[in-house]
């Protein structure tokens, strides 16, 4: 791979949800603080969703490792990758990882040994918080369970944080008319969306930095096609792709720093091109236009200057009159040469010559057909008489 040939110290964008690569900025920031407040307040229920490849598993991983730092030792956290396939499922998923061995796998039994378990740990000043990943695929009934669950309370305090998330999906089954209790239940939803703009390129320079690289490694193309590519918005899943794809382009052309090409190339390869391809088009045409300078208008452009072939020539005495006859053979000596000179205007100045003499004839033309009405409605046969009756007319 191409890690130490642009000198990171690990792959700087893997798909994968690594705690470490989480960009505190945005809707993640802000969705990151409202879940550490929820949990504070016990506000109970939390619903976080948005399109694939958002963020949402990278935010709940980070929630996780959260939690698990030294100074969150009286939270007990559950996590699920996935929601169980009915509420039964659920409920004993619970009950084991709260270390419970229910009697009975009855649900109402195995809620009762929940709820036992919760009140002995809020009575100790601990929380319990349960995060659910992939939270679309829950059914109806799973669903119905969390609303269950949601209502464990001690005084105003929830004895359990539920986290969910999931992609857009999940508010279909939410705003069912049978799942209006749960729906009303909701203490907190959030909406990931896409990156835009300069989120793009400030996401980007910060899984670089903490890969051990440097922002340097795209051009200022580069960050330019970066930022089309994705129009007006994208994930991190894709932006990371498209990342990784141009880096990868750029190695194996040996080059340390990947440009406006490479991008293309890339996007290109993923569906992405269209808006990097109008960005290199442009570029490619700006290049060509520095090297030719402009023509103003009416300003005619002068051809190179042809060698002096009389200097190899060798001088007689009589040299005044040679170098005459030479000025004289440059001038046009024929019709002919005339001709193609006057052939050679440009297309401006062959129309201006054309509309003067159109409009004579039309005025000739209706000249004649004034004096033919007149002469006819006077009953003149004699065309001269008629004529001067007409000038004196």
């Amino acid at each position: 791979m191409y890690t130490k040939h642009f000198g990171f110290k690990m792959l700087p964008f893997e798909n994968v949800p690594d705690p470490v690569f989480f960009f505190d900025e945005g809707d993640h920031a802000r969705i990151r603080n409202h879940i550490a407040e929820s949990l504070k307040a016990g506000r109970g229920l939390t619903v976080v969703t948005g399109p694939m490849g958002s963020g949402k598993t990278t935010l709940s991983r980070m929630i996780v490792a959260d939690f698990s730092h030294e100074a969150a030792k009286g939270i007990k956290l559950i996590w699920m990758a996935e929601p169980p396939g009915n509420s039964t499922g659920l409920f004993l998923f619970i009950a084991q990882e709260l270390g419970l061995k229910p009697s009975s796998s009855e649900r109402v039994f195995v809620i009762r040994d929940i709820q036992d378990a919760l009140l002995t740990m809020n009575a100790r000043g601990m929380k319990c918080l349960m995060i659910i990943d992939e939270s679309h695929l829950m059914t109806d009934e799973v669903l119905n369970g969390i609303r269950l669950l949601n209502n464990l309370e001690a005084g105003a305090s929830k004895l359990i944080q539920i986290l969910l998330l999931g992609q857009m999906e999940i508010m279909e089954t939410i705003n069912k008319p049978e799942m209006e209790s749960c729906k009303q239940r909701i203490a907190t939803l959030e909406m990931m969306g896409e990156m835009k703009g300069d989120r793009i390129r400030q996401y980007i320079s910060h899984r670089i930095q903490v890969a051990g690289g440097r922002p340097s490694l795209f051009s200022d193309t580069g960050w330019e096609a970066l930022v089309l590519a994705f129009g007006s918005g994208s994930t991190p899943r894709i932006i990371n792709s498209l990342c990784d794809q141009s880096l990868s382009v750029a190695f194996e052309r040996g080059k340390t720093i990947a440009d406006v090409a490479d991008v293309f190339d890339a996007a290109n390869g993923m569906g992405l091109g269209k808006e990097v391809f109008h960005y290199q088009k442009t570029l490619r045409q700006m290049e060509k236009e520095k090297h030719i300078p402009p023509v103003r208008e009416n300003e005619s452009i002068k051809e190179p200057e042809k060698p002096d072939q009389g200097s190899s020539r060798a001088k007689g005495p009589d040299g005044p009159d040679m170098e005459h006859e030479d000025k004289e053979s440059e001038a046009p000596s024929s019709a002919q040469e005339r001709s193609e000179a006057v052939s050679g205007l440009s297309g401006k100045e062959q129309k201006g010559l054309k509309i003067p003499v159109l409009l004579l004839l039309l005025s000739i033309a209706a000249l004649l057909s004034s004096i033919f009405f007149y002469c006819r409605m006077s009953g003149s046969s004699d065309p001269i008489t008629c004529l001067h009756e007409f000038i004196r007319f």
